[in-house]
Order: structure tokens, then C-alpha cells, then sequence
């Protein structure tokens, strides 16, 4: 196991220290500066482009961010980086420009959207991208295909779980995900606590939360987690209830 004990240690910025999407937009360039400006973690997500390069996005289809209906795989890495996201002057950014921009600052956090059967190559994209890196880095998964794909590859970033639910069948499929050695669990503070997270952390797993938005969550997640992702508020300051 890689240690992800680091993860604990600042507020983790949900795909950036965007503003709600009112001018600065979440999973740009934009949001990421604002994060590393204010001293926070990095989370984002990826999907993979056409090219097979990891680009930073959220979402599967690009309405909802650009404006226009597709599939954000059936688009090239070079085609979606002449998006405007938003309507504003950022783009869909590669990984590798996300990368360049934080250069190891602060931490990241980074989620990789899978889809089974469509995912050939993607772990191993991601680390390729990820050589050479100066920087706090963990992988993260709802999907365990891909945590199965980042362990085979031999990643040497911490990999991890994320993951919500209370059923007894959801807590077993994560405890069988946890199985491939995995090294954090980001779960949805909401479903907390649990006897799966409370077993994990007894084990010394650190587990921080999604996604939280007001006082009451996060006073929630400091109970039964180690630290969260968040967004609409600053962390330095009380968050509105």
C-alpha cells in the first residue's frame, strides 16, 4: 500500500475552488488556480477523449458545461480543448495542462469516471501523464475496474475508493473493493456513519467526504471522517447552515 495519510491534512476543493458556476466554472483552469491560490486541495475528474488523452471533466455529455449535446469521448482531446466551458474564456484542460498548472503546489485528488467495457488504456493514461510529477497525487475511483486497472499497472500513487450507499449489499461490494489494497475511501457524508467507514478508519484507512456545502456537514464529517471535499463556501470562514 501507498500512504494516503497526507489526504487528511487541508480542505479538498471540489473540482476546484470554483464559485458555484457563476463565473468561475468548476473542473477549469480557472477553479484550480483559485484552489492553489487559496492553499486547498485539488479535486477533478476525467474522462477520456477520443485520442485517448485524459481531459478534465465531469460530466459524460457536454451539455450542461458547453452548451452543445455529445458525448465527451467521442471528441478529441485537441477538439474539447476549443470549448469554452461555461461561455467564459476557459477551456476543457488535458490532464497534462491541469498538471502544469498546480506543479505540485497542493495536493490533488483526482476522480476517474469509468465506463465498463469502454475503458481499455485509461488507467494506464492517466499514470503515463502522471511521470515525472512533483506532487501530492491520489487516484480515485467509483468504479473498480479502474481500481483494479490503476493497482495492475503498479501505481505509485495512493489509489482509493469512492463510494456511498448503507445497504448491507453496498457495504460488502466496498469492503470487496477494499480487498485490492486500496489506500483511502472518499464516501458521501451523508451515509455516514457506517460500519464499513468505521471499520476502515479503525484500520488506519483515511477517509474524507463528499460533497459538503454547509455547517452541518461538515461538522458531520469531522465526526466520522478525517476531512472533506466541499464546495459553494470557504473553509477559512463559517459555512452558512
Amino acid at each position: 500500500m501507498t500512504t494516503a495519510a497526507w489526504i487528511k491534512d487541508v480542505p479538498v476543493a471540489h473540482r476546484g475552488y470554483h464559485d458555484m458556476n457563476k463565473t468561475v466554472w468548476e473542473n477549469t483552469l480557472s477553479a484550480f488556480s483559485r484552489a492553489v491560490e487559496a492553499g486547498f486541495a485539488v479535486e477533478c475528474d476525467l474522462q477520456l477523449a477520443a485520442d485517448s488523452v485524459p481531459v478534465v471533466f465531469h460530466d459524460h455529455d457536454l451539455e450542461r458545461l458547453c452548451g452543445i449535446k455529445g458525448d465527451v469521448r467521442e471528441r478529441t482531446s485537441a477538439e474539447l480543448g476549443m470549448l469554452a466551458v461555461g461561455g467564459t474564456s476557459d477551456k476543457i484542460p488535458t490532464l497534462r495542462q491541469m498538471l502544469k498548472l498546480v506543479a505540485g503546489r497542493v495536493p490533488l485528488v483526482i476522480e476517474i469516471k469509468g465506463r465498463p467495457g469502454e475503458d481499455d488504456g485509461f488507467a494506464e493514461a492517466v499514470l503515463e501523464a502522471l511521470e515525472g510529477y512533483e506532487g501530492k497525487v491520489a487516484l480515485m475511483s467509483f468504479d473498480h475496474h479502474i481500481l483494479k486497472d490503476l493497482k495492475k499497472a503498479g501505481s505509485p500513487h495512493p489509489v482509493g475508493l469512492t463510494a456511498e450507499g448503507v445497504k448491507p449489499e453496498d457495504l460488502f461490494a466496498h469492503d470487496d473493493a477494499m480487498h485490492l489494497g486500496l489506500d483511502f475511501i472518499s464516501y458521501f457524508h451523508g451515509h455516514l456513519p457506517n460500519s464499513f467507514v468505521t471499520a476502515q478508519r479503525q484500520a488506519g484507512i483515511p477517509v474524507i467526504t463528499w460533497t459538503v456545502r454547509d455547517e452541518n456537514a461538515r461538522a458531520h464529517t469531522y465526526t466520522h471522517a478525517d476531512q472533506m471535499t466541499f464546495e459553494g463556501f470557504d473553509p477559512r470562514e463559517t459555512a452558512s447552515a
